[in-house]
């Protein structure tokens, strides 16, 4: 088959969604095409990191990332997990921050997945995790950033949390385009997830 994430990764709009089609036709799960959209992605912007690729093309293609996930919606909703009790994750891109892509990706495929998912939205302050935490029990609660100057809002976050000792209570994980494993730890993140998809396995495999 055709490289769907080097077609996702080149912002090509036909190709990605034909190649997502012939997946579909041959029986690909939703979820493998996911995570090789993911892997464009990646892809992009490490090109970008490089000087490769440019603001309109990272905009570009998370307007294509929202075509396939639109795609792909009743696919991920039919293999969707019936649950007696639904676990609940609380997800939100961080203060100051307003990109949407990637945190809307984790929604629909954590919803996917038999979580009922609370989604916050962008620029959310410290204080409205704490709040959703405490109004609705979440075992998991996840923090979406795309922009590196927003490292110290997932930090004031997760302080904010531990303040209203709600943090035992609860799974941080922290997860997009500028997260790192180095800030998951410093900021006291229980999982620090690359893609979507290895969020929701993580998720998934808790206890």
């Amino acid at each position: 088959m055709t490289d769907l994430s080097d077609a996702l990764s080149s912002c090509d709009d036909s190709l990605t969604l034909q190649l997502i089609h012939e997946r579909l036709n041959t029986g690909v799960s939703a979820i493998e095409i996911v995570a090789e959209c993911n892997a464009g992605m990646t892809q992009l912007g490490e090109r970008f990191d490089q000087g490769e690729a440019f603001i309109p093309d990272l905009m570009f293609s998370g307007m294509i990332m929202k075509k396939v996930m639109e795609l792909l919606q009743p696919y991920l909703e039919a293999g969707q997990q019936t649950e007696e009790k639904k676990k609940t994750f609380v997800i939100g891109t961080v203060q100051n921050d307003i990109h949407d892509i990637g945190k809307d990706i984790t929604a629909m495929l954590f919803r996917s997945h038999g979580f009922r998912v609370i989604d916050l939205g962008v620029d959310v302050k410290p204080e409205k995790f704490v709040i959703s935490i405490q109004e609705y029990q979440p075992e998991f609660v996840g923090m979406s950033l795309l922009l590196t100057t927003c490292y110290q809002s997932v930090i004031n976050t997760v302080q904010a949390i531990e303040s209203a000792g709600c943090r035992n209570q609860i799974k941080l994980c922290v997860g997009g385009a500028a997260a790192t494993p180095l800030l998951s730890e410093k900021a006291n993140c229980d999982f620090y997830g690359k893609t979507a998809v290895e969020a929701v396995r993580w998720a998934s495999a808790q206890k």
